[in-house]
């Protein structure tokens, strides 16, 4: 695995000098047994960083994410073009021992093995990570799943609203006088992929060392229990299940949303001299110097006092007001944005991070990540299904004459 030069750039610079830097893993070759969200979001975070990744799917029906909608585009749903652009489809029936023979041929010549497929489903196949990693000792086996590779669940499946549920995520979500709620979001399908995709790359640094290859994994349950950090932490000491607050913070007063005239803006006033600012701001100055509000501590145990005071005087006016109000003193704030909003915003467009994907005419957000201060490109669309089945084939081909292409 090739490393990109550590050289310093300009803030000018708009693009590295060699393209190495943003495509580091050329010539890595993945194969992708992935289904829905979790394993495509792993392999197209690959993709997008230079590996080619060959998506294995079943003849006909192919990644059932490819069903999941509306909306769709050319037949296909956009759950799956947004989690399978830059990749190559095949399809072979896992079925047939003709089908697992040849897989077997590909995995042989290949650096990664990815999936998330059911719990146990791939060791029924001979498949599975003890099987494959002794048979080719530099394969880096990477599984995704829903409750994680060990415990009396490890082998049941499961699907994001299910796990954010199981794992508590619920249970601090939503208004307070309402029901619990789940995140919006497939976060958790999400993060398990970014946690699959950087096992990947630590795997694949780790072998450029041992010559040996690492069985990688991650699942949903375990990413939704990373993202309580925070909460776990304080329930450790005091044994209380958190209270659901509609924008706020239980631990920082004042960090929430306000109505103003035509809408809500959230305020981030996340410290002393910041609360200082807020309430000069609003013509409350007094309450910096009221005991009951002097420090984050005070203010959230007085927040039923405090905060509606702030409510009357945020209602008196547009939410534009307020924002460049509360900008000239340094007060973190932001109106609420619909998508329409976020994606007229200068700030969105400077970033150049919705981007087109070639031959589709659809528009999705590139990798939250730049290499010598470059996006890596989005490339291609996703594939249609077994699109590659001739060019892989052909590649088995040209293994089976001579060196590994």
């Amino acid at each position: 695995m090739q490393q990109p030069d550590h050289q310093p750039i300009s803030p000018e610079a708009k693009r590295p000098a060699v393209g190495l830097a943003e495509k580091p893993l050329a010539g890595i070759r993945v194969i992708e047994l992935g289904q829905n969200i979790a394993g495509p979001y792993a392999g197209e975070i690959l993709a997008s960083l230079g590996a080619q990744v060959i998506k294995v799917e079943r003849p006909e029906t192919g990644d059932d994410a490819r069903g999941w909608g509306p909306p769709f585009l050319n037949g296909v749903a956009t759950t799956f073009e947004a989690m399978n652009h830059g990749k190559q489809s095949v399809t072979v029936d896992l079925l047939s021992e003709h089908g697992i023979a040849w897989l077997h041929s590909l995995i042989a010549c290949s650096d990664v093995f990815l999936h998330n497929m059911r719990p146990g489903s791939l060791d029924t196949m001979g498949l599975g990570a003890e099987v494959l990693c002794a048979r080719y000792p530099k394969l880096i086996y990477c599984e995704l799943g829903a409750f994680g590779h060990h415990g009396p669940m490890q082998l049941r499946p499961g699907y994001e609203p299910m796990i954010q549920a199981f794992a508590g995520l619920f249970s601090v979500n939503g208004s307070p006088e309402g029901p619990s709620s789940r995140v919006g979001m497939q976060i958790l399908d999400l993060g398990t992929g970014v946690w699959g995709a950087l096992g990947c790359l630590l795997a694949l640094y780790h072998r450029t060392n041992t010559k040996q290859g690492l069985i990688v994994n991650a699942s949903l349950f375990e990413t939704a229990l990373g993202w309580l950090q925070v909460i776990l932490a304080a329930f450790s000491v005091t044994k209380k299940q958190p209270e659901r607050h509609r924008s706020g913070n239980p631990k920082v007063v004042v960090f929430q949303a306000f109505d103003t005239v035509d809408g809500e803006i959230v305020v981030a006033a996340a410290n002393d001299r910041l609360f200082a600012k807020l309430v000069q701001a609003l013509g409350l100055g007094h309450l910096a110097s009221d005991v009951r509000f002097s420090s984050n501590a005070s203010r959230v145990a007085h927040k039923d006092a405090l905060i509606p005071q702030l409510e009357a005087v945020f209602l008196s006016q547009a939410a534009s007001h307020w924002e460049q109000v509360l900008e000239a003193v340094g007060v973190p704030c932001s109106p609420i944005h619909d998508l329409s909003q976020m994606l007229a915003q200068a700030q969105t467009k400077a970033l150049n991070i919705i981007e087109p994907v070639e031959d589709s005419g659809l528009e999705i957000v590139g990798l939250p990540l730049s290499l010598n201060r470059v996006r890596p490109a989005v490339g291609m669309r996703s594939p249609q299904l077994g699109e590659h089945n001739q060019l892989i084939d052909n590649l088995l081909q040209s293994i089976v004459q001579g060196a590994r292409p």
